[in-house]
């Protein structure tokens, strides 16, 4: 398990440096010449068809909707093995990174409301600074070496895991806009029969695939976002505690480089190509970006460390071995870096309302990120130093 966990710290924190680059990449394209060539990649049609069925979207929205169910499907799996085996999988080893995940939603949700309240038409966009992005933060740890406990890189694993879960929630309940009963009934009788394979131990991993494809296919169809998929799929492939071999093992071992090295740079490229044409250093202070970068860079830290503290003198949870107080606010800090998820969340929340909104929150988010990762190194890096 001790090895497992640090392939996979390893994994995440090398494909952090890609992502990051990935981004810049797009940002380079989004305010160069090349911006004609990078916005006819994203707007390529890609069509699938297949008898009746018939499935015609822009590039980017193949990977938002297609590439990115399958990240998501690798979260599903992360899951369920950390709370069968795993930083979740008992009360005691659970309940602070829970708990500091919980707070580390609601605080920023709530600053993000009340920077933004006056506003209703943006309103909707309060989920945006909510989720960590492990990669990122994952990356910034990795640069600090050895120096940093590895009890602190599995707090912040098992948190992130949370925050996901947390996310995926609201993408299912919230940005939901029209529900279509026929593709949700299919989809619905999809997940019954995947769970009813998983009870009936059925280990052949090509049956899960099968019908986790139309599982997709059902929920783009029903209204809901078709990442929540994945997250099912990946909920009922068959994984036993402490088996050397399982479906879930397998697939997760396949799918992780191509989720760390592809998915998500690719995400990023589509999604961070921000034009700064026509913006103003006085724009940040405008309604959106403001409310997110307040968000990622006081409301995460400061959810995370208000819990943490109230959990802590309580009694309901202690704090992991070898980490104090000091290094627990510097990662808290790291919580702030949302990229991947709060770009995909806002996609969600202002796609359908106003495109402009898509590019302020996107300028916001990428500054909160920024921010929260230089102020989250430079913390951990002064403690370390002081401690050594």
């Amino acid at each position: 398990m001790v090895s497992l966990v640090k392939r996979f710290l390893h994994l995440e924190a090398a494909s952090g440096v890609i992502l990051f680059c990935a981004a810049m990449l797009a940002l380079l394209m989004a305010n160069s010449p090349w911006q004609p060539i990078y916005h006819a990649f994203l707007e390529l049609p890609v069509r699938l068809q297949i008898g009746a069925l018939d499935l015609h979207k822009p590039l980017l929205l193949w990977i938002n909707d297609g590439l990115m169910a399958i990240f998501f499907l690798l979260v599903g799996m992360e899951i369920k093995r950390e709370m069968q085996e795993g930083s979740l999988s008992s009360l005691r080893q659970a309940s602070l990174p829970v708990l500091a995940a919980i707070g580390g939603m609601v605080f920023p949700a709530l600053l993000y409301w009340l920077v933004i309240r006056d506003h209703a038409e943006l309103t909707s966009g309060w989920a945006i600074p909510m989720a960590t992005d492990i990669a990122f933060a994952l990356g910034v740890l990795s640069l600090l070496g050895s120096r940093i406990p590895t009890a602190l890189k599995v707090f912040l694993l098992a948190l992130a895991i949370i925050d996901d879960l947390g996310a995926i929630m609201v993408i299912a309940l919230v940005y939901t806009d029209e529900l279509h009963l026929l593709p949700l009934a299919m989809a619905a009788g999809l997940s019954v029969l995947l769970l009813l394979a998983n009870r009936m131990r059925v280990m052949h991993l090509g049956i899960y695939l099968v019908l986790g494809a139309f599982l997709w296919i059902a929920v783009l169809k029903s209204g809901i976002h078709a990442t929540i998929a994945g997250v099912i799929l990946g909920f009922a492939i068959p994984h036993r505690r402490a088996h050397p071999d399982t479906p879930l093992r397998r697939l997760e071992h396949q799918l992780h480089p191509w989720s760390s090295y592809f998915i998500l740079p690719l995400f990023a490229f589509a999604n961070a190509g921000l034009s700064f044409d026509g913006l103003s250093w006085s724009d940040l202070t405008s309604g959106l970006p403001l409310a997110i970068i307040i968000g990622l860079l006081v409301g995460k830290p400061l959810g995370v460390l208000l819990t943490c503290w109230s959990a802590v003198k309580s009694g309901l949870a202690v704090l992991p071995n070898n980490v104090s107080w000091r290094q627990l606010s510097g990662l808290a800090v790291l919580c702030g870096i949302g990229f991947t998820m709060s770009i995909f969340i806002a996609t969600l929340a202002f796609g359908n309302v106003d495109p402009a909104a898509i590019t302020w929150a996107k300028l916001g988010i990428l500054i909160g990120s920024l921010l929260s990762a230089v102020i989250g190194y430079c913390w951990l890096r002064t403690r370390l130093n002081a401690a050594a």
